[in-house]
């Protein structure tokens, strides 16, 4: 698919991760932007809010491992940027599962 993949959240663990009520169900969701660093997930969302988008979580690793966190953009979607050590992004920026 091009690097593109879909992940499905309970709408109650999604509002908890994102740290904003995610609205009407079933129009409820966040879009993910996969990093290759971990570093590279708190520059994007600096440059994200600097280009008009509005923080909802600070960067941080949570339980499960990896590196993330939460912008919105200026329509109001959230976007969850992150970094997944077990990912690898190849120059295309397309996703290899595993080590």
């Amino acid at each position: 698919m091009n690097g593109l993949m879909l992940g499905t959240w309970v709408n109650s663990g999604l509002d908890g991760d994102m740290r904003r009520p995610s609205g009407r169900v079933p129009s409820a969701f966040a879009l993910g932007h996969n990093v290759a660093n971990q570093a590279d997930v708190e520059i994007v969302i600096r440059r994200l809010v600097e280009a008009g988008g509005t923080l909802l979580r600070e960067a941080d690793a949570p339980p499960h491992g990896g590196f993330r966190g939460y912008v919105a953009d200026p329509d109001g979607h959230a976007w969850e940027i992150a970094w997944n050590p077990a990912w690898r992004i190849d120059e295309r920026g397309l996703v290899t599962f595993g080590v």
